[in-house]
């Protein structure tokens, strides 16, 4: 633990933990000032990454827990570190495993969280495959989106992206994913009359 912390009791390092957590909801992710539109916090992105990995898990039959719990905190040492882009990453290497461990000392949930950050490192189990899949999949549905708005480097970006999936799961994820058009979910749902009178439905459902 950081020196002047190793005197703060359990509780005290679990209220400082969670406001560290936080900040992840400040921290933004980086990539998008390349791109050119599009923003997101790192807070943003953990909660879709672990609702990625439970659908992953599921489609897969792995453990649905254990894939949620690597997605949920894959970026946490990002609230001390900051988000490290590709282009930023050719040129700055943050000491991540040093910023997980600084955040978890003395809470009590070191033993508990920092083993599924080692396994999703290590990146030999099912469900870790399926956690970096998820990592790579909310990005892929944010350049579909920015593609289908008309950026057209997101196009690129998603071929790359694509790229990067190591599970048959990601991969048919994806490929679904970049047939969809984002706003579909919401604007095909009503009958046309919703859109015309703009008072709600008729007798359609």
């Amino acid at each position: 633990m950081m020196k002047n912390l190793k005197s703060r009791d359990k509780m005290t390092r679990l209220a400082d933990f969670l406001f560290e957590v936080g900040m992840l909801r400040k921290t933004p992710r980086t990539g998008y000032q390349f791109l050119g539109t599009g923003s997101e916090s790192v807070a943003d992105h953990s909660y879709r990454v672990a609702v990625l990995g439970y659908v992953l898990a599921d489609m897969a039959g792995a453990d649905m827990a254990r894939t949620v719990f690597m997605c949920l905190f894959h970026d946490l040492h990002e609230a001390r570190t900051g988000d490290f882009n590709y282009v930023n990453s050719i040129y700055n290497q943050s000491e991540r495993n040093k910023a997980l461990q600084h955040t978890l000392d003395g809470t009590g949930l070191e033993n508990k969280i920092y083993p599924y950050w080692e396994e999703l490192e290590a990146s030999e189990s099912i469900e870790s495959k399926l956690a970096h899949d998820a990592d790579q999949l909310d990005f892929i549905l944010n350049l579909k989106e920015e593609q289908d708005m008309g950026n057209p480097y997101a196009a690129k970006w998603l071929e790359s992206a694509i790229k990067r999936l190591r599970t048959d799961e990601g991969q048919k994820l994806a490929d679904k994913i970049s047939e969809t058009d984002h706003k579909d979910w919401w604007y095909l749902g009503p009958p046309p009359s919703w859109w015309e009178n703009k008072h709600g439905l008729d007798d359609e459902e």
